[in-house]
């Protein structure tokens, strides 16, 4: 008796079964097992959208310089035909990978990508660019690749269940209470931001007798002392005590008492036990180098912005708001960061290159300056100790003092 199971017809049989078994895996996982096509590419404006015939499992973008070129890489996917070039791109170019698609942008002139979403069916990809100078896109091509993925729609299709869930919502935290004002009325206005706190202790010692919120904590103190000595400052304190703060709660406190200058106070820490030096950090979109690259977080933009409400503009406008606003901000943060590093020098161990660039989370105020003032490594016997002692702390706090007066001379004689 012949059951289908035996030799019999072992080509057509193997063939049916291993159909099969692709269409349950198909079913199971709910992802298309068969390859896309690009449809058509175009370039509109400062976007390049590429829609594809089905939807696509993953993307990433990165950067080529000699000529500056955007690479495109699209997993189980065909190259097409159809492109339409305009604005910065100059050609587009298709071909085919070990894996899908590769789409090649020829610029005109350098411009990076700055973000990519799908489409909720997975089936169009938008890339946002953003023309830059020849130096900004250098730094942007020494980094990794920007990957992007679909939805999950497509992927698992909404069902009913018979069944139903439900818990208790945690109570809406309130928000910090705003920090004492030292100094006199009418001063500028200078917050100190001790890093870390409570249940964070930050960087540790290599003994572990030293942690990272204690002495930024100690070192915050000092500075304080130091501003209010000088009369020409007021001064707040993020925290005063070991609470923990999020990093959204530290700016934003600080834009709140509509503070004039932000200083985010931390000690660095590495695996090298010889790295030593102070260093400054700034916001930027793209990180100076690789270390900076590691330390950055991502935030949505605040809603309001200088006495702004850009909840009642349109997004056109409040994006060019926004952007008019954090760049004379990046430029007031990088000029006290110069003035920082410059009066270290002589009073404390500073890297050569101590202003560096990342897209630090305490750092997006977009209307506020704000620096993140690594003050040593917490990891170097001879560092932590320096920081840990009195001496060390007092020119830290001269350090910061002689720049802040510059700073604010600078920008009154400006007026």
């Amino acid at each position: 008796m012949h059951l289908g199971w035996t030799p019999y017809g072992p080509a057509r049989h193997i063939a049916r079964v291993l159909f099969l078994l692709a269409l349950l895996s198909g079913w199971l996982t709910g992802v298309p097992s068969w390859a896309g096509v690009v449809q058509d590419v175009r370039v509109q404006g400062d976007r390049i959208v590429i829609r594809f015939d089905a939807p696509v499992t993953q993307a990433s973008a990165f950067l080529l310089s000699g000529p500056q070129r955007i690479a495109l890489d699209l997993a189980g996917t065909e190259p097409g035909r159809v492109a339409v070039a305009g604005g910065v791109v100059a050609n587009i170019r298709q071909g085919v990978q070990a894996d899908g698609a590769r789409v090649v942008f020829d610029l005109a002139r350098p411009a990076i990508v700055t973000e990519g979403s799908f489409g909720q069916d997975g089936r169009t990809l938008t890339l946002q660019l953003k023309t830059v100078d020849d130096e900004r896109f250098a730094r942007a091509a020494a980094e990794r690749r920007m990957r992007f993925l679909p939805p999950f729609t497509y992927l698992q299709p909404a069902r009913r269940h018979p069944y139903s869930v439900s818990m208790a919502l945690p109570k809406r935290v309130s928000r910090a209470a705003l920090p004492r004002v030292y100094g006199e009325a009418g001063r500028p206005l200078v917050v100190i931001d001790a890093g870390h706190g409570g249940h964070d202790p930050g960087a540790l010692s290599t003994d572990g007798g030293l942690r990272e919120k204690e002495v930024t904590l100690e070192v915050a103190e000092a500075i304080k002392d130091a501003l209010l000595a000088s009369g020409r400052v007021r001064v707040a304190l993020t925290r005063e005590d070991d609470r923990f703060l999020v990093l959204q709660e530290r700016y934003g406190l600080a834009r709140r008492l509509k503070a004039d200058l932000f200083i985010s106070v931390h000690c660095d820490s590495a695996g090298n036990p010889e790295a030593t030096g102070a260093t400054v950090y700034t916001l930027s979109e793209i990180a100076s180098d690789k270390e900076a690259a590691r330390l950055a977080a991502r935030e949505n933009k605040a809603d309001i912005l200088a006495g702004v409400d850009l909840g009642v503009a349109s997004p056109d406008i409040s994006s060019i708001l926004i952007d008019l606003t954090q760049r004379e901000t990046m430029n007031a943060s990088a000029n006290f960061a110069r003035l920082l590093g410059r009066e270290a020098q002589p009073l404390i161990p500073i890297k050569a290159n101590y202003h560096r660039m990342a897209s630090l989370m305490v750092l997006k105020a977009p209307d506020m300056p704000s620096v993140l003032f690594e003050t040593g490594y917490i990891s170097n016997l001879a560092d932590a100790a320096f920081l840990a002692s009195n001496e060390g702390q007092q020119k830290v706090a001269q350090t910061v003092r002689k720049a802040v007066e510059i700073h604010f001379a600078t920008r009154l004689a400006s007026r």
